[in-house]
């Protein structure tokens, strides 16, 4: 039997049995340099069948970095795919083997320059459950130390800061549109009301 928490019944198992989709056959549509796409044959809770067609990704982390002076660290970066200038917190893909904390130190270091003295692991969201396997670790930073930036070849980000007013203003309007940077500043808000607690760490 498999079980996940019922949202309406406090959390409570609940038999998934009813819902889940058992692959039979799997053929690799695309092995790029990034992402791989594959195309499944499932079978459904009724017996019949069905087509899924997804991403595998590696996963990634997204860093919500906060001065002392409680401003934010983001970006401005284009994303080829939407052909627009993105708004977003700082993130990055995790590399093989490595460890979700050391690569978003690493992501925060080469993309913006600062490291922070203080971390703490929030959670983590599926952006694009649909037609992904990606998962993004939430890491908050605090205590942050400016210095130089070590960007990848070709890759060109702006680095701005931004108050949590602003930040949350610009989701309410549709300047944010990206959905890690949404889930960020849901967090965000709710840390910084003292809703959600964080366990942070001093950096290693």
């Amino acid at each position: 039997m498999k079980t996940t928490p019922d949202p309406e019944n406090a959390g409570k198992p609940v038999d998934d049995a009813h819902l889940v989709e058992t692959r039979l056959a799997s053929t690799e549509i695309l092995k790029g340099h990034f992402l791989h796409a594959m195309r499944d044959t499932v079978g459904l809770p009724d017996g019949s069948q069905a087509t899924r067609e997804y991403i595998i990704h590696p996963g990634a982390v997204m860093i919500v970095a906060q001065g002392d002076d409680g401003r934010l660290v983001l970006e401005r970066q284009y994303r080829y795919p939407v052909r627009a200038v993105m708004v977003e917190f700082p993130a990055g893909k995790l590399d093989p083997g490595e460890d979700s904390l050391a690569c978003a130190q690493r992501e925060l270091l080469e993309e913006t320059g600062y490291t922070a003295r203080e971390w703490a692991r929030a959670g983590v969201l599926h952006p694009v459950i649909s037609y992904s396997t990606e998962f993004i670790d939430i890491w908050f930073a605090r205590g942050l130390v400016p210095g130089p930036r070590k960007l990848d070849a070709g890759e060109f980000l702006d680095v701005f800061t931004a108050t949590p007013a602003e930040l949350l203003a610009w989701c309410a309007n549709g300047r944010v549109t990206d959905a890690k940077t949404l889930t960020g500043a849901l967090w965000l808000q709710n840390v910084l009301s003292g809703a959600w607690a964080l366990d942070w760490q001093a950096a290693v």
